[in-house]
């Protein structure tokens, strides 16, 4: 049997435990999503909690897992008669591999039984297994966004419909829904970020002392599991009881007006976007009320629900990291605070465990007391520095989102022209500053792909529109209703049709065609040169390529970056998700030095031919941003001739009255056209004019 490390052993991580806490007192409040950087027992916390969770009763045979006290009308076992008998089981933990489909996800109608033989057969999915427990998504970003989609609104609406060519189920699916993510692998989009009810940010501890105790525990645990269980087995019965108690007083917990007042107002001072805010801190409000031990609202709920609540809504473009400026934030509530909260008593007063300034721990749990201060074998310490550490990098984190995040906003054109001195960087690298990004036209890999999806090039797709019909090579998943039926009237008269309806055998089923579109992986390769580093000149060029950035994140592509000055070309960003490293990196980049463009060209076929075999179905676009200048060894030529085959766009950065036409000459190496670096406009004009057959 697997036993699973105990909540309450977990050192530190006071936010997201508070996060995933409320959720389970409360499943209204949409889910938790956890941000944080990679081996901070973001899933040990999960698994840990949905161990804490009060058992549920269903009916038995039911794979839907229905109350038998108020069953599903609509389930697809049913119908259950109230009040019926009834089988106790944990409540369920259901993990979402990244590689899931959206029949595993959502459950998949055999619509080949269905035309055939008239069965209407359904086979749940994960979201019927996770009903009335734990969801959990590990790397979220990484799923494709229709199955993101399609989670979120399973889990706003509590239900998960199935349809499949005028065949419908549907089933109740509620659910705590928990994502973790690593942001350095590409962020949500922000109307995902947006579905999701709280958010936590996680790093692991920089004091010592905590790190040195995690380690500990969890050596202990590996030694021996069970034992390390037993230790902790008290803390962990009063943690599953309080929780039950906090979903019992739920019911009976009140939000006055004034402090609806008080969430709207605050919501409305951080500007983020629709309703949505307001309603999910409104149900964290009450479910920390509940958890606290109190009956009513009030001041404390609040802030506690909007720490959590607000930091992933306030980001206005992509490149914004989410945060939370704690010092508006607490303006905003001392302005519109009624001043009547009733001082912190046993009865559930105390600051949250994020707020005190033991660090979170303390002898045993209780109202004022969450449960990661449950009394325990072992006292955990260095709470209180580790806590610092983490609010102090939270803090430094939001006050510098917007100068990570690669661009100046209230630079002028002037002022983003700018260069800085880099001393970083050998060569006397100079650093020139990066204006605000605009609208860039649509960019196109010639043909028809099969990449994963996306919002680029035309691809061969599992969804989007149909484009014609074909015999299946495997089991039917998406059939073509007309193409079956065409198939199959010739053949009536001999298979003994006598009344209405067509006769259907296995060999008449077509299968759809469809065709949408794929990511693709835009390759940068910028020239970094002295001949660059003209004031105007480089500023218009980091202007641009993060112009490219921002519509690579909207159209779902991976990007990378190769930059070449000096001797060496250097691959700045190899092929990620993350537009935002991106972004970073292209900040900071120094220009000075000589042009080896040919190194440049070789490493940018380096980095393709590894992707190819990486990703062999991910179709990639080369865009060289240079003057065409090559004033450092090896032969363009030669290095051209490596990249054969890929399509690929030169911008010509060269100004002035008079032009040598270098990058022409290099675009016609490459196969590529051409457009002026202040022409961005004719790029789809230029690019859709290729030839189709030239596809990489």
């Amino acid at each position: 049997m697997n036993v699973a490390y105990p909540f309450s052993a977990v050192v530190g991580l006071d936010d997201l435990k508070l996060a995933l806490l409320l959720n389970a007192v409360s499943p209204r409040v949409g889910g938790v999503l956890v941000r944080g950087e990679k081996g901070t027992a973001k899933s040990t916390i999960v698994r840990a909690l949905a161990a804490q969770l009060p058992a549920v009763d269903t009916v038995p045979g039911c794979r839907f897992a229905c109350d038998p006290a108020a069953p599903d009308p609509s389930c697809p076992d049913g119908p259950h008669e109230p009040g019926g008998p009834a089988v106790r089981r944990p409540s369920a933990l259901v993990e979402l591999p990244v590689g899931a489909s959206e029949d595993r996800l959502a459950g998949s109608l055999d619509v080949e039984r269905a035309l055939t033989e008239g069965v209407k057969a359904f086979e749940p999915g994960l979201l019927a297994a996770a009903h009335r427990g734990v969801l959990y998504v590990d790397e979220v970003n990484l799923l494709h966004d229709h199955l993101v989609d399609l989670l979120l609104d399973a889990a706003a609406l509590g239900t998960c419909y199935v349809e499949r060519e005028s065949v419908s189920v549907r089933h109740a699916a509620r659910f705590l829904l928990v994502g973790t993510m690593n942001p350095e692998e590409g962020e949500l989009r922000p109307q995902l970020l947006d579905r999701f009810g709280l958010t936590v940010e996680v790093r692991a501890s920089r004091d010592p002392k905590e790190r040195a105790e995690v380690v500990r525990r969890r050596l202990a645990f590996e030694a021996d599991p069970a034992a390390f269980a037993a230790r902790w087995q008290d803390a962990e019965t009063q943690l599953a009881e309080r929780i039950s108690a906090a979903r019992e007083r739920l019911a009976g917990t009140r939000l006055p007006d004034e402090r609806l007042e008080q969430i709207a107002a605050v919501c409305a001072g951080f500007e983020v976007d629709g309703l949505r805010a307001d309603l999910v801190t409104a149900s964290a409000a009450l479910a920390h009320a509940a958890w606290r031990g109190r009956d009513e609202v009030t001041d404390e709920d609040v802030r506690a629900a909007a720490r959590l609540s607000l930091p992933h809504r306030r980001r206005r473009d992509p490149f914004d990291a989410p945060g939370l400026d704690e010092s508006l934030l607490d303006e905003l509530l001392d302005s519109t605070s009624p001043g009547d909260d009733p001082p912190p008593d046993g009865g559930g007063g105390g600051e949250p465990p994020s707020q005190r300034r033991d660090g979170g721990q303390g002898p045993a749990p209780s109202p004022d007391t969450g449960p990661e201060q449950s009394a325990g074998p072992e006292q955990d310490t260095g709470s209180e520095q580790g806590a610092a550490s983490e609010q102090g990098a939270a803090s430094e984190r939001n006050a510098g989102s917007e100068r990570d995040a690669g661009l100046e906003r209230d630079a002028g054109p002037e002022q983003g022209a700018g260069l800085e001195q880099d001393g970083r960087h050998g060569g006397g690298g100079r650093v020139a500053s990066v204006g605000v990004p605009h609208a860039v036209p649509l960019l196109e890999v010639p043909g028809v792909g099969e990449g994963a999806a996306g919002r680029r090039s035309r691809s061969r797709t599992a969804r989007g529109r149909v484009t014609g019909a074909r015999r299946p090579a495997a089991k039917v998943r998406d059939p073509h209703v007309v193409a079956t039926l065409l198939a199959a009237a010739p053949r009536q008269r001999p298979r003994g049709r006598s009344g209405p309806g067509l006769v259907l055998r296995p060999d008449d089923l077509r299968e759809a065609v469809r065709e949408g579109r794929e990511g693709n992986l835009v390759l940068f390769v910028v020239d970094a040169s002295g001949s660059m580093a003209a004031r105007r000149r480089m500023t218009t060029v980091k202007t641009a390529v993060l112009s490219l950035l921002l519509d690579a994140y909207q159209r779902r592509d991976k990007v990378g970056l190769v930059t070449f000055r000096g001797r060496t070309a250097e691959l700045v960003l190899p092929p990620t998700s993350s537009v935002e490293a991106g972004a970073a990196r292209l900040r900071s980049l120094p220009t000075g030095g000589r042009t080896p463009l040919a190194a440049g060209l070789a490493r940018a076929a380096e980095v393709l031919r590894a992707e190819r075999l990486r990703d062999p179905a991910r179709r990639p676009l080369l865009v060289v941003v240079t003057d065409g200048r090559a004033t450092a060894g090896g032969d363009v030529d030669r290095a051209a001739g490596l990249l054969a085959g890929t399509a690929g766009i030169v911008v010509d950065c060269e100004d002035g009255p008079v032009r040598l036409g270098l990058a022409g000459r290099l675009a016609a190496r490459l196969g590529a056209r051409l457009v002026p670096l202040g022409d961005l406009d004719g790029i789809v004009r230029a690019h859709r004019g290729r030839d189709g057959g030239k596809a990489a």
